[in-house]
Formats: structure tokens, sequence, C-alpha cells
């Protein structure tokens, strides 16, 4: 009898167990789910992020002094004043995810008229930390009352939620602080609040499940497939996701969805509901109905992201849900060709970015023609008038000069780009490094000719011409405001040569490339490692490939901005903040923590950087956009 107990007791609680594990979001989310961005298993995260090279180089001992001191910044003046400001303790919530995490995004009221707000939520499991959970919630519950806030509770399938009412001056201090821009002008404290502004944000727990939204319609949906109350059609219900789901999700650490057919949908109806409303500035009209049709994106019906650890690299995945058959516009010109894409042989060693695309000119200026003159014939009229400009500038020197013809007719099926690193660390150097671009032509020569005729109508002075070689460079110089006013003048050279036309900014790459066809050099289709990695992105006969070396612009990097420590010249670091961080405020706080003069040579850690190749394929269901970082050999066990 005592064994049988003892049996029983471990049955329930093995039960009980899988009766409390938290569905897949796929199986809550409702079937219109606009968006998804969700980490399956954050545990699985968390190791995957432990070794990966960006964390193995922030924690390398050579990164300790920055790292030390950037760290102290940012706890002095940010993570230390939120804290406090917000009653908590960072640490306590840190720890509670250990299950799946989701942000969606859907349909919620965007077709109700008295709405027009789509449902946000944000899902966390915390598997066994739901008791640390709850008391976090009721903590949070407390504070905000004694605080002489607004709370209410609503239950919704027999899940209580907080409603929070807040507005913009709910925001904590030091957040406003991190993101705002010093130098703008802070209105003045006190008087009455904004209640315009208001939001409500919903937030309950079921098991150990933290649900948090935007508003009731977003989260009862939610309610209702967790307490088993109601049967209505899930995300999983939807062909498109779940034909993603089966073939690039699995065992993915993060992967995000976009329903793009459902969001298309939604801005062509409201176009038609506007047709004879004064209800335009913020809703879609009419005329995004022609340039979503015109443009393909009606036959585009979903987006799927994926990533994945392979053991000797990083994957990421792209998927266009385009079936072949409703494939137009802008879809049907970047598939391209399935040609012959790796590096040509005199694409230089040195280079560290290159492209090629392998797409038919031809074709691709009648589609673009017919995506114009569908969207806007004023415009396609604009475009013919530009052409016909050219061809009476150009008619001056040659009677039966025809741009579409000399032009357009001699364009290839062949586009390549590569560019090298910056000659120097000035500034000038930093913004305009070398790089060139070339197009394929079966009569460049003819081309070349074709562009005078068109460059004529920028600058009737026309360009200049050089012999370099055997063969004819000609420099073009154009304003850089075409409209007119100041701004000065910018050059670029060109030249045919080896059935392509280059052009380039950058003299010395041009006679570079020139020069290549009797003096080879070493060529990066020959670099280590290139052609493994290329054969991870479904190769290099798929239409387009392209690389860069990640060490050669780190190392670039590290230059610039141990260069720039304690710098007054004009050479500084703002450009690199204001351009990845691209809010002023946060640029100008992370700047102001991080001391450059304590990054140690780039050669200590240049290990854990390497590069990346990516590519893309086509197939009948859609299109396919691969991008793998291959593991630094010096990080391999």
């Amino acid at each position: 009898m005592k064994n049988k107990f003892f049996a029983l007791a471990i049955f329930t609680a093995l039960l009980w167990q899988v009766r409390a594990a938290i569905p897949a979001v796929e199986k809550i989310l409702p079937d219109d789910t606009l968006f998804v961005f969700t980490v399956p298993d954050v545990d699985k995260l968390r190791d995957v992020y432990k070794t990966s090279p960006q964390t193995r180089f922030w924690n390398d001992p050579a990164m300790k002094p920055f790292k030390e001191k950037f760290m102290a910044k940012w706890n002095e003046a940010f993570v230390t004043p939120l804290e406090r400001e917000l009653s908590i303790h960072f640490d306590d919530y840190i720890s509670l995810p250990h299950g799946q995490i989701a942000f969606a995004i859907t349909r919620g009221g965007l077709a109700d008229k008295n709405d027009k707000k789509a449902g946000a939520v944000f899902l966390v499991d915390t598997k066994d930390k739901s008791a640390q959970l709850r008391t976090n919630l009721a903590n949070l519950r407390k504070k905000w009352v004694d605080a002489g806030k607004t709370m209410q509770t609503e239950k919704l399938h027999d899940i209580e939620f907080m409603v929070f009412t807040v507005t913009a001056e709910d925001m904590p201090k030091t957040l406003k602080n991190f993101f705002s821009n010093p130098e703008d002008s802070t209105p003045a404290e006190g008087g009455n609040k904004s209640t315009g502004d208001e939001r409500k944000i919903f937030i309950g727990q079921s098991d150990s499940l933290l649900i948090v939204g935007n508003n009731a319609k977003a989260v009862d949906s939610l309610a209702t497939r967790l307490t088993g109350s109601g049967s209505a059609p899930v995300l999983a219900d939807v062909s498109a996701f779940e034909a993603d789901r089966t073939t690039l999700f699995r065992d993915a650490p993060f992967y995000a969805w976009l329903n793009v057919r459902a969001i298309t949908d939604l801005a062509i109806n409201q176009a038609d509901a506007n047709k004879d409303s004064s209800e335009t500035a913020t809703t879609p009209t009419p005329a995004w109905k022609k340039a979503i049709t015109a443009t393909g994106l009606s036959g585009l019906k979903s987006v799927a992201l994926s990533y994945h650890f392979t053991g000797d690299g990083y994957m990421m995945d792209i998927f266009l849900r385009a079936p072949e058959s409703t494939r137009q516009g802008l879809l049907k010109l970047i598939a391209g060709e399935p040609k012959e894409s790796s590096p040509p042989p005199f694409v230089p060693a040195d280079a560290i970015k290159f492209q090629r695309w392998r797409l038919d000119g031809q074709k691709a200026w009648a589609t673009l023609e017919k995506m114009v003159n569908d969207i806007s014939p004023s415009a396609m009229n604009s475009i013919n008038f530009v052409i016909e400009s050219a061809n009476a500038a150009a008619r001056e020197k040659d009677p039966d000069f025809d741009m579409r013809k000399k032009l357009i007719g001699n364009l290839g099926n062949d586009i390549v780009t590569y560019q090298k690193a910056p000659r120097d660390m000035t500034l000038a150097a930093l913004n305009s490094p070398p790089s060139i671009f070339l197009i394929g032509s079966p009569n460049p020569e003819q081309v070349v000719g074709a562009l005078q005729g068109f460059l004529r109508l920028m600058n009737p002075s026309g360009p200049t011409e050089r012999e370099f070689l055997g063969r004819k460079i000609y420099t073009a110089s154009l304003p850089l405001n075409p409209l007119g006013g100041a701004g000065g003048l910018a050059s670029f050279s060109y030249a045919a040569s080896a059935g392509y036309v280059a052009m380039s900014g950058d003299n010395a790459i041009l006679e570079e490339y020139l020069r290549s066809r009797e003096n080879p050099p070493k060529a990066l289709r020959d670099a280590p490692g290139l052609a493994d990695a290329a054969q991870r992105v479904a190769g290099t006969s798929t239409g387009w490939f392209g690389y860069q070396n990640q060490s050669e612009t780190m190392r670039t990097v590290f230059e610039v901005l141990r260069k720039s420590a304690g710098s007054t010249n004009s050479l500084s670091s703002d450009s690199f903040f204001a351009a990845f961080a691209g809010i002023p405020g946060v640029g100008n706080n992370l700047k102001d923590w991080m001391d450059f003069s304590l990054l140690p040579a780039f050669e200590k850690v240049s290990k854990y950087f390497y590069f990346t190749v990516f590519a893309n394929s086509t197939s009948v269901d859609g299109l396919t956009f691969k991008v793998f970082a291959p593991l630094p050999p010096q990080l391999k066990k």
C-alpha cells in the first residue's frame, strides 16, 4: 500500500508538471498575429551567447580595463539611479526568464473605426521561478499604489490582470535623460499633467507565464487559450507560418516572423475605405494600393528570419515567401539569375567588402518602367523626358544617338562592387574608402559613350578624358545639389575594360582594376576558408554573393577609436555613435562612458574576428537569403 501511494504521488507530480507547461507561442498567439519575435528557450540562448566570439572578445583579459571602466560608468549613471527611481533590483527580474520569451503584434483593433490600435503583447516564461514572479508583481502593485498612481484589476478568463494607466510623465527621469539630446531645450517642470497621451498596460500571470499587453483585446485572446476556455484559431493554424516553423525555426535560439499578406491587405482595405474620405493624412490612401500591387508586395505572403549556431559558425536565414507564379515587381528584380557569382579574378585579396549580382539589366529596366508607370504615369513621363533631353544633348555631336539603344540596350547581366580599407585615418578617408562599381556589358564602349550624353545634362561642359594604359578614363563633375543652389561638385571617373564599365570616385582603385588585366592581383576568390564558407550559403552560382572582412573592418574601427581618445581635432568617435545608436542622447551618453585610450592594440583581440559571406537562392515558394559567419580559426576547439 505504501509503495502504491508513493507511485501515485510521483505520477501526480509528473502530471502536474506536464499540465503546468506553458504552450509554445504558436499555440497561444491568435491567427491574426502580424509580427512575432521569440526566443523558444532562454537558457539555450544563454549558452550560445556565452560561447559566441563577441562575448569571448568582451571578456578577454585585454579588454578588462576598458570593460571595467565602462561598466562602472554604466552602473553609476544609469543602472543604480534607475533602480532607485523604480524601487527595484534588476537582478530580481533578470534571473526570471528560463523558458520562452516572445514579443508579438496582433491585428487588434486596426480594422475597428473606434479603436485603430494594434495589439502588442510581451510574454516571459519563468518556469520554476513562478513564485518569485508572483512576489515581484505584488511588490510592483504595492509601489505603484503607494505612489498614488492609478491602477485597476480586471479578470479575464480566470487570469487577474493589473491595469496601469501611464503617461509620458511616468517615464523615469533616468530614461528620459538617456534617450534625450542634451542640446534640446527641457520643458519646464510642474503644471498639470497631460492626459492626452494616456496608455493602459495590462500585466498578469498564468502559472509561470508573465503576460504584458497594451489593451484588453490583446491579452484576452491569450487568456482564452491559456485557460482552455476557447478554441479560436491560433498562429499555428496559419499555413505560411507553420511551413516556416517546420523548415526554418526548429532548434533556432531565436526567430522572427512577419505576416506581410495580412499587413498589405489591411493597407489596401483601408485605402479603399478612404477613397471618399478626407481622412487620408495618417491612413493609407488609394495610391498605396497601386504601389503595393506594382512593387509586387501583394505577392509576398510572409518574411521569416531564423538564427542558428552550426558548431563551426553562425547562420542567419531570411526567407521571403513569394510563390513564383505571383512574383513581380521588386521581388522579380531581386531574385536575379542563377549564374556564377563568385569573385572574378580581378577582385583583389585585400578587398574588405565584395558583392556580385547577376541581374539582367535590360529585363530589370523593363520591370522598373512597368512598375513606375503602374504607380504613377506622370513619373514615367518625367523619366522619358530626361531620356529624350539626353538624346537631344548628345545628338549635337552624334545625330544617330539613341539613349535606349546605346545604354539600356547594352546592359548585361553582371554587377560587381568591392571596397578596400581606408588609406589613412583622416576623416575624409574614412568617409570615402576606395570602392569601385562595375556594370557588365556586351559593348561597354557604347555604354561609356551613352553616359557622355546623359552626364551633359548635369554638367554642360561634359566629362574630361585622359589616356591610361591605352584606355580612356573619363572624369565627370556633377553638382552635389542637382536642384540648384550651393553645394559644390562631386567627381567620379569611369572607363570601359574587359566586358565592364567601371566607375569610381577613387582614381587609384580604378587604375588598379584597369591594370589587373595584364597584371592580375592576388585574388579574393583564393582567400583561405572562403570556398568552404560559400557552400554554407548555397554556393556561388545562385546569382548573388557577397563577402565582408570583419577582421579588417574592426581593425579600422579600433585604430580610429584609439586615435580619437583625447583628440581635439576633427577626427573623433562622434560619427560612430551617431551611426549605430541613431538617437543623439544614447550616442552622447555611451561616448561619455567609454575611454578608448584603454582599448588594447587590435592584434591582441583580432582572433575573435573573421569574415562573413551571404548569398541568395530562389525556389518556387520564395527567395532565401543566407548569412554565414565562420568561427574564427583560433577559437575552434
